[in-house]
């Protein structure tokens, strides 16, 4: 059974950094895609970012150029690393291994203005 757990969240003023983290357990981490997603109050769920297991990326427009997704095989931790925080990215992040549809169970991400 797959497990994912998400750290790293927290409040930052605008313009900040944070770095998430997710840790996987459970499944041959190498191999699977990763991504995370991240819902708004009152808003959708929306795709940030997808990691293929050969490394390819994707990111969602408004977030392109601010963050990058990055995995640590050896750790079965994968990584978002997010710059120049806004308010708009305000948001419960979750880690999800998109090959078995598993979901963490969310972080929150709070940017101040």
């Amino acid at each position: 059974q797959v497990r994912l757990v998400e750290s790293g969240g927290g409040l930052v003023q605008a313009g900040g950094s944070l770095r998430l983290s997710c840790a996987a357990s459970g499944s041959i981490f190498s191999s699977n895609v990763m991504g995370w997603y991240r819902q708004a109050p009152g808003k959708q769920r929306e795709l940030v970012a997808t990691l293929s297991s050969g490394r390819s990326t994707n990111y969602a427009y408004s977030v392109k150029g601010r963050f990058t997704i990055s995995r640590d095989n050896a750790k079965n931790t994968v990584y978002l690393q997010m710059n120049r925080l806004k308010p708009a990215d305000t948001a419960v992040y979750y880690c999800v291994q998109i090959t078995s549809g598993t979901w963490g169970q969310g972080i929150q991400v709070t940017v101040s203005s």
